[in-house]
Order: C-alpha cells, then structure tokens, then sequence
C-alpha cells in the first residue's frame, strides 16, 4: 500500500506500523513528494517493489544524533547532496555565497552543509558503523573519479574515498537501486555488490580483463595534467551503457572502479516510474512553501537524456546521450491529473526535459551499439545518421492542450534550434510560435565568436541567425509579435577578450541587454570543467585561452553588459586592452562614451566589423 509520504519520524513508523525500515534517505533537500525530485522517486520506486523507506531531509549537521532519527535501516542508509551539488547550491560563479536555496522552506540559505554528501556519510559512519551507505545523485555521480574542485582549486580524490561511503550509484538510479536492494535483501554483503551496471566501489584488487581500462592514478592525474586530460577523455568516450567499459583508477590506496552505465528506462519503464502515487506536494511539516516545488508544481517532464553533447553541460556522466521518453498516454494522464488539483488555473507550464525537442534517440543504432565514442549527432555539424522528427513532438503538445481543463500548454525547457531548424517542413516551428510559447522563446546560441563556439560544442552563428529569421518570419505569417530571447555565456574556454568584444557589438547592434550574465561555472564532470583546470582541450589536444583572474572574468561581464553606467570604466579599460579605442566615443556604434574630461572618441587600432542581423527585444533576460 503506498503511503501518503514516507516517515520523517518514529511517531510516522507507528503510525504505518513500521518497526523498522528497509532504507532511509538522506537528503540535502527539503522534502517534496513529486516525480521532480530524486528522493521522492526513488523512494516511491523501491516502494513500489515492497520496500518500506524513511526519509531524513536536512538532517541538522552540527547534532550528530539528526541521522538518528528513523533508527537504523535494515538494509542501507541512502545519501544524497539534493537535486543539486551543494556547492554549486551554496555557492555563485565568482565564489560569492548565495543569499536563498530554492530546495528549502521559505528559501533559506544554510540548510544543508558544504560538500553535504560527505559530512552526512561521516556522521553516519559514527553513528551507525557496519551499516551500509549507498551515495547517488548529482554531486556524487559527477565526483565519482579524481576530479578538479573549482572552490577548493585542487584536484580532490573520488568522493567514494573522502565520504567512506560503500557504493556509489550514478546516473539515473531507478533500475540500479532496485538491483541494490534486491541483491541486499538476497543476503549479500554490501562489498559483494560488484556487478551491477551504473555502479562504483572501492577495491582492493581491481577487475581485469579485455573490459577493463585502467586511468591514471589519482597522484598522477594531480600532478600532470597531460594525464588529467588523458583520464577525462577515458571517461568522457566511455560513458555508454552499451560499448563502455570498466574503468579503474588508483585512489588512496584502493582502487575506484565504474561499472559502466545502466541501460536507460525502456518507454515502459519510464511510464511506470511516472505513474508512482505521488502526492505531488512537501510534507505537511514545513509552514513555508519550498521554492522549488512552485517552479515545477504545473510542469511534465516528458524526456531523459540529451544528444546535444553542449561542453559545459554534464548530461553526458548524469542521464546520457541516449534519449528517453514517455508515452504520450502516459503524459496525457498526468496533465489530467494536474487539471484536478486545486490550485490548477488551466496553465501547463512545461511539457519537457533537459531538452524539449528531443523525443526519440538521435540515431536507431544507439540502443543496439550505443553512442559513437568520436563523434557528436550535432556538432560540428549535425550527423549523416541523425534522424530528425518532431511528428510525437508536436502531437503531445497537441493532445495535451486539448485536455478538458487546460487553457494552455508552454514549452520552456530549452529547444536546440539547430535541430528543430533541420525539419523539411515548418509544421513544428509553426505550431510551436502559435500556441506553445507567451511572447518569448528562450534559445541559447551562448556565444557569437568561432573561437568560444568551438569549445562549447554549440553551433556557427549563422545557424542560430538563420533560426531567427524563420522565426521572424513564422510570426509575421501568423500574425503575431514575439521575440527570441537569447542567453549567452561569458568567459568560457577559448573565450579571450577579443571574441567578448565581438559579442559585446552584436547585442548592441541587435539590442540585447541581459538584466543578469551567465558566467562560465567550472563544475565538475564537464569537458569545460577539464578545460578551464588544464587549459587543453582533452579531446582535440589543442591548447584553450582561459580566463581565470578576477580582472579577465570581470571585464567579460561588463562586456555583455556594456550599457550599464557601474560597467563603463572596466569596458573602457578592456577595448583599450584588446585595442579597440574605435568603440570608445560618441558614434552610434561605439560600445561607451569617453571618461570624463574626454569629449572625442579615443582613436586606435581597432577594426570596424559589422554584423548583419535582425532587431531584437530590448528586455531580454539573462540566465539565472
């Protein structure tokens, strides 16, 4: 029978008549019982297969007897940072604490420790010493090998080794954690568990075998970083659940060793994890509404997974390069059951996933051989093989809008215009401008230049203006004013000055001014994170230009911001530094006027470059 939420206390044990619990969770996240949050699905998840899990969220960290408080699992203590690394969670690009956490009650900063992972392992292994502790989510599957620590500035060891915990379940972790608890409810050890894909340990005596790959050590890889990048590309080309590979790597006096990923849900599979008796609200015991719940209270997510392989994001270690996706009867039966929940005004806010557009795996031989280890479905230029539909795209936003009690349904997960742009015909931009966006369609180009394009994996500018201009045109087809809203990035890999200015010129020309900037993050797991550490590009070999400084970072913000009266004299101070006194002055296409006391435009070296192109809004938000 499932439960309303699972126990938060030993009073909610005799409630439900519980004398000890199969797992608990631990969790840095307030506690929100809706298929958005990890702990609510997995716990729903193992539910389903008859197990009883207690749930520990925020567990107060200075008070060692907070983990105390369900007692001790039969089977294993389950522990997670959150939906998000903490540390990207507590913590701005520039290092900067952040004032509010969206995971907590009322918004609060401070209620979940840094590197929460860790210090809940340590209390529980002072707590509960032979218990098992099984580590997942995203701070632990992205921190699973020896790995740059932006905050700290050093490589740290696998968080395997610093948090002590048994097991570490990346990716998505319905199957694997079912596959734990079985094995552990059959009566093996925790540290017989060393088979089941989407899976690390700690071992003695690595794995051998034509499967297995050895990386560079921890110390090597700390010390070289030659041998960084060898090992990221190791890890990076054999993140497949179908060709990868066990790879192993020296840390500690032990060694990690990843099994490789876990197949990905089948349609079925997907839709079943989906239709858990969520109660799709925060536990009762909060008085402050959980900031995070309001974002996603009215939203599906529709698909797992991406192919768009950006540099910067981490898809590729967490969910995949392989797409999965629901059914549309599956969707179809949650938007009716959004439209009888109380506070429903007929509004679906998103019907979506990392990205919204994709529905199907990029090509049919990935589920049979997997991903291509060389080679990207999109950039540099999109694959012979890719197939591009958007037929199941379009109906389901269709079907769902026809839903009784559904006045509208949005589409704001991000979209790769470049694939959409690769439809033979325009039904799926047409019938997205008419009826799925409100005046603004957010897209994210992140860069103009060639030179950061190349190292974020993103599309030439040229597909990202063409795009635009079908959309103008859609919408002077059907008779409507709506704009495109992109979001650019400052300061990423093999972004130098030079390519800032030429971004700074052609929002002014196109009338971009973001209210907030996106500065490049180096967090861990991604090939930008390996470039900002090593300055080199681990696939390519080719050395990257990297600001790092205060100073370079700085001027590259008030670049994208060049408009705003706090910016001019760091703009003024970065055109003089990459000679591009032509855009100081008075001309309609200099970037800021001359200090005072300067009344001409200060004369340089610097080429005038146009840069065709559409008007666009003047209020367009920057990424938050």
């Amino acid at each position: 029978m499932a439960l309303p939420f699972m126990p938060v206390s030993k009073k909610d044990m005799e409630k439900y008549g519980i004398q000890q619990l199969d797992f608990i969770f631990i969790t840095g996240d307030a506690y929100i019982d809706h298929p958005s949050f990890a702990a609510a699905i997995l716990s729903r998840t193992l539910e389903s297969h008859g197990y009883t899990v207690g749930i520990i969220p925020q567990p107060d960290w200075h008070n060692p007897e907070s983990v105390k408080a369900l007692g001790a699992p039969r089977y294993a203590f389950l522990v997670s940072a959150g939906n998000i690394d903490s540390m990207v969670n507590h913590y701005t690009a520039a290092k900067k604490p952040r004032s509010s956490d969206a995971y907590s009650p009322g918004g609060r900063a401070g209620c979940r420790p840094d590197r929460a992972t860790i210090v809940y392992c340590n209390l529980l292994r002072r707590a509960y010493k032979k218990v098992p502790i099984i580590i997942g989510g995203i701070e632990a599957s992205l921190r699973r090998f020896a790995h740059y620590d932006y905050w700290d500035n050093k490589v740290r060891h696998t968080i395997l080794s610093d948090s002590g915990a048994d097991l570490l379940a990346y990716g998505m972790g319905e199957r694997v954690l079912t596959e734990i608890a079985d094995c552990l409810k059959a009566g093996y050890a925790v540290d017989e568990i060393r088979h089941i894909p989407g899976t690390c340990y700690m071992t003695a005596q690595p794995p051998a075998g034509q499967d297995t790959v050895l990386l560079p050590s921890f110390v090597d890889v700390a010390a070289n970083n030659r041998l960084y990048n060898r090992a990221f590309k190791i890890q990076y080309q054999q993140q497949d659940p179908v060709r990868g590979k066990i790879l192993v790597q020296f840390d500690n006096k032990k060694y990690l060793a990843q099994n490789p990923p876990a197949m990905p849900l089948n349609r079925q599979e997907m839709d079943k994890v989906y239709a858990l008796p969520f109660s799709r609200r925060q536990h009762p015991m909060y008085r402050e509404a959980v900031p995070a719940l309001e974002e996603v209270r009215f939203s599906i997510t529709g698909s797992r997974g991406c192919f768009g392989s950006c540099s910067f994001c981490a898809l590729t270690f967490h969910q995949g390069r392989i797409v999965q996706s629901r059914s549309k009867e599956s969707i179809l039966k949650e938007v009716n059951l959004l439209t009888k929940l109380p506070e429903f005004k007929g509004y679906i806010h998103d019907i979506g996933g990392p990205t919204a557009n994709f529905r199907q795996p990029a090509c049919k031989k990935q589920l049979k051989h997997g991903t291509c280890e060389k080679r990207n479905c999109l950039f540099p230029e999109p694959c012979k093989q890719l197939e591009v539909d958007h037929g199941e795209w379009i109906d389901v936003l269709q079907s769902a809008a026809k839903v009784k009690g559904v006045k509208k349904v949005f589409v704001r997960s991000g979209i790769r215009y470049d694939y959409l742009s690769l439809e033979k015909n325009d039904r799926a931009l047409r019938t997205l401008t008419t009826h799925h966006i409100s005046g603004q369609l957010k897209i994210a180009p992140e860069h103009i230049a060639p030179c950061a394009l190349k190292q974020m994996g993103k599309p030439r500018r040229e597909v990202y203006e063409n795009f635009v201009q079908q959309y103008e045109q859609m919408n002077k087809q059907i008779g409507k004013e709506q704009y495109v809203v992109p979001y650019f990035m400052s300061s990423h890999p093999g972004c130098d000055l030079k390519c800032a200015v030429d971004l700074a010129q052609y929002m002014k020309r196109k009338g971009i001014r973001p209210r907030q900037v996106q500065d490049f993050y180096p967090t861990p797991g991604t090939l930008s994170t390996c470039m900002f550490y090593t300055g080199i590009n681990p696939l390519t070999n080719e050395k990257v230009y990297v600001p790092k400084t205060p100073r370079q970072k700085g001027m590259q913000r008030a670049l994208m911001q060049y408009f705003m009266p706090q910016n001019q004299d760091m703009v003024r101070a970065a055109l003089i530094e990459c000679r591009r006194q032509d855009l100081v002055g008075n001309s309609p296409r200099a970037l800021v006027k001359p200090a005072a006391g300067h009344s001409k435009s200060i004369r340089g070296k610097g080429k005038k470059k146009a840069i065709k192109g559409q008007k666009a809004p003047q209020n367009g938000k920057g990424r938050k």
